[in-house]
């Protein structure tokens, strides 16, 4: 399970690369705000910004999950911290859509 966190963990880090000049873009070409924020409300944008969300939380829980390891000396609970890694990342991506 721990290869599969950590696996999760370097993906949601690329996406987080890919998305950020994207998103840069996208705000600098905001000027009409009326129809950007249109165009924000359509249904694949909005699941773009959850999946964006997920990645971030499963980067975030990942990282938190590596510090652990590295600097508490915790490498028998890889387990655990797995899971709470995953738990984590599933709570966010839930409250988010819920959000939505």
């Amino acid at each position: 399970m721990s290869r599969w966190v950590a696996h999760l963990h370097r993906i949601s880090g690329i996406a987080l690369a890919i998305f950020l000049p994207l998103h840069f873009w996208a705000l600098g070409n905001a000027l009409q705000l009326d129809s950007f924020l249109a165009w924000t409300q359509q249904p694949l944008v909005k699941a773009g910004e959850w999946a964006i969300v997920v990645a971030l939380a499963t980067h975030l829980a990942g990282g938190l999950r590596v510090l652990a390891i590295e600097f508490l000396d915790w490498h028998e609970w890889q387990k655990s911290l797995a899971a709470i890694a995953a738990a984590v990342t599933l709570a966010v991506g839930l409250a988010f859509a819920l959000a939505l």
